[in-house]
């Protein structure tokens, strides 16, 4: 058996409005970048067990952005606060905390947490995970406690769609 992890990075976020960063909305581009990124998923999409969102707005934004396009109404999605993180720790923390029931999960959260762990537990080295950015990676261990080593199986970002 094996769990896999799917790294979103929020989309592009709005500066333009003065409100605390936990509620900065999205760009246009950002809705768009998420969409391009859905829409190139949708062939080959490994579909999540569970879906975690960061509670900032950005994040649950791009979040249900991706449950919309790629249909995955049906799965579990929850916000956990323990994901508005920008160095990886909490975010770590919570992925081995994990129930062992599940195999496949997807966590949108923000940098620069996310490019941290996608290069201590993944293989390939990502100098910065962009916003609307997927990374998957793969590990052989039934335990989300013992997870270190993976593999890393697909990386899309925008930019690479354009």
């Amino acid at each position: 058996m094996s769990k896999v992890i799917q790294f979103v990075r929020h989309g592009k976020s709005s500066w333009e409005f003065d409100v605390p960063d936990h509620d900065r909305p999205l760009k246009k581009r950002g809705i768009n970048d998420a969409k391009l990124v859905c829409n190139h998923l949708k062939t080959n999409l490994l579909y999540p067990d569970i879906i975690f969102s960061s509670t900032a707005n950005r994040a649950k934004t791009t979040a249900k952005l991706f449950i919309d396009n790629l249909k995955l109404n049906s799965t579990q999605f929850l916000l956990k606060k323990e994901l508005y993180d920008f160095s990886g720790e909490a975010v770590l923390k919570f992925i081995k905390s994990c129930d062992d029931s599940i195999n496949n999960l997807m966590i949108f959260g923000h940098n620069y947490a996310l490019t941290n762990l996608c290069n201590s537990l993944g293989n390939i080295n990502i100098d910065n995970v962009t916003t609307s950015g997927f990374v998957q990676i793969e590990f052989e261990t039934d335990s989300w406690k013992t997870i270190k080593n993976g593999t890393t199986t697909k990386i899309v970002f925008p930019k690479h769609l354009k």
